[in-house]
C-alpha cells in the first residue's frame, strides 16, 4: 500500500510539471543578458573582460545557454557613453556591468531600474556621488570603489623611496573625470607630507598629452606619476616612451604599463576586480536588489618592477622595494 501511494505521488508530481511548469521552466530556460559598459579601448574579440566571463562560467553561467553579453567600449571619448548606455538598455540587459566612473555615472544618469555594477572602480564611488556609502549603496547600483587616500600615499612612498632625491615629481591625470582630480588631490597632500614639489599636467584630452610632454622635455622632473584611466591607458604607449627616452622613472598604477616597459607600478588587479563584479551579477540574478549589496574596496595590491628598465634608466631598485615586488620583470 505504501510503494502504492509513493508511485502515485510521483506520477502526480509529474502530471503537473508536466502541464503547469511556468515557475519550473522559467528556472531552467531563463537567459541572462549582460552589458558590459567601457570608457576604455576595445577588448580584443569585442567581449566584456575575459576575467569576469570565466568567473560567471565557474559560477554556472554558460554562455549561450544561459548568458549572453552586449558590450560597449567608447575608446576613451566619454561623450560616447550616454549613447552606449542607451543602446544596452534598448536591448533590454539584466544588469550593466560598468568599467570606470565615468562610464558608471552614465549608466546611473540614463536608468534607476537596470542593476549596475561597478568594474573596475577607478575611482572613489563614494566622492564621485555614485553610492551613497559602501555599507549601503542605495538604488540600482553597487560595486568596487576605489582607496584613494592610502593608495596615493602609498605610491608616493614607494616611487620616493625608489628614487630618494627626486625633488620635483609630475602628474599626469585626466582632469575630465572627477575620480581622477580627487585622485590628484591625494597626490598633493602626500607630496606636502614627502617634501616634494609636484608639477601638474591636467589633461583634458590627447592633445594636453602632446603639450603636457612639451612642457616635461623643457623641465624635466625627477620622476613622473601617472594616474590611470581610460584617456591615460590609451595613450600609455607614448607615455612609456617618453619616459624611457628622457631617463624620467616612472609609477604607473596598474601591471599592464610596466609589462609594455614602464618602470613600475602599485594598485589593485583589474582581474581580480572582474571576478568580484561576477559574483555581484550571481547575486543580483539570484533576486538580490543592488542598492542592499555593500560596495567593496580592493583586498589585495601588487608591485611590480620591471628591472629592464631600471637598467636602462642608470636606476638601481632599492631591495627593500624589489623584496616587496610581486611582479619582476627581467
Amino acid at each position: 500500500m505504501g510503494n502504492t501511494m509513493s508511485r502515485r505521488t510521483a506520477f502526480a508530481t509529474l502530471a503537473v510539471l508536466a502541464v503547469a511548469p511556468p515557475f519550473f521552466a522559467a528556472a531552467q530556460s531563463k537567459v541572462f543578458r549582460v552589458g558590459h559598459l567601457s570608457g576604455a579601448g576595445r577588448t580584443p574579440d569585442g567581449l566584456p573582460p575575459a576575467a569576469l566571463r570565466q568567473a560567471l562560467r565557474d559560477l554556472g553561467y554558460v554562455e549561450g545557454q544561459n548568458i549572453t553579453y552586449e558590450a560597449r567600449f567608447a575608446e576613451a571619448k566619454a561623450d560616447r557613453l550616454p549613447g552606449f548606455v542607451a543602446e544596452l538598455l534598448a536591448l533590454k540587459v539584466d544588469a550593466i556591468v560598468a568599467q570606470g566612473g565615468p562610464a558608471g555615472a552614465a549608466a546611473k544618469a540614463a536608468t534607476s531600474t537596470t542593476p549596475i555594477v561597478v568594474a573596475p572602480a577607478s575611482g572613489d564611488t563614494v566622492a564621485t556621488g555614485l553610492i551613497a556609502s559602501l555599507a549601503r549603496p542605495g538604488g540600482n547600483i553597487t560595486g568596487l570603489s576605489d582607496e584613494a587616500v592610502q593608495l596615493s600615499a602609498k605610491r608616493m612612498e614607494i616611487l620616493k623611496e625608489t628614487v630618494p632625491k627626486a625633488a620635483a615629481i609630475a602628474v599626469l591625470w585626466n582632469a575630465t573625470d572627477q575620480g581622477m582630480t580627487l585622485r590628484y588631490r591625494e597626490i598633493e597632500k602626500a607630496a606636502r607630507v614627502l617634501k616634494v614639489d609636484v608639477q601638474p599636467y591636467a589633461l583634458n584630452g590627447p592633445a594636453d598629452l602632446v603639450t603636457a610632454l612639451g612642457a616635461m622635455t623643457r623641465r624635466r622632473p625627477d620622476a613622473l606619476f601617472l594616474v590611470a584611466d581610460a584617456l591615460t591607458n590609451i595613450n600609455r604607449r607614448q607615455i612609456i616612451e617618453f619616459a624611457a627616452a628622457h631617463r624620467v622613472p616612472a609609477m604607473y598604477e596598474v601591471s599592464f604599463y610596466v609589462r609594455d616597459g614602464g618602470l613600475m607600478s602599485y594598485g589593485p588587479s583589474a582581474d581580480d576586480a572582474f571576478r568580484r563584479a561576477a559574483g555581484y551579477l550571481d547575486r543580483i540574478f539570484k533576486g538580490a536588489k543592488p542598492g542592499d549589496l555593500p560596495a567593496e574596496q580592493p583586498t589585495r595590491y601588487y608591485l611590480a618592477v620591471n628591472l629592464r628598465t631600471a637598467g636602462a634608466l642608470g636606476l638601481t631598485i632599492p631591495p627593500s622595494v624589489l623584496l616587496r615586488a610581486d611582479d619582476v620583470v627581467q
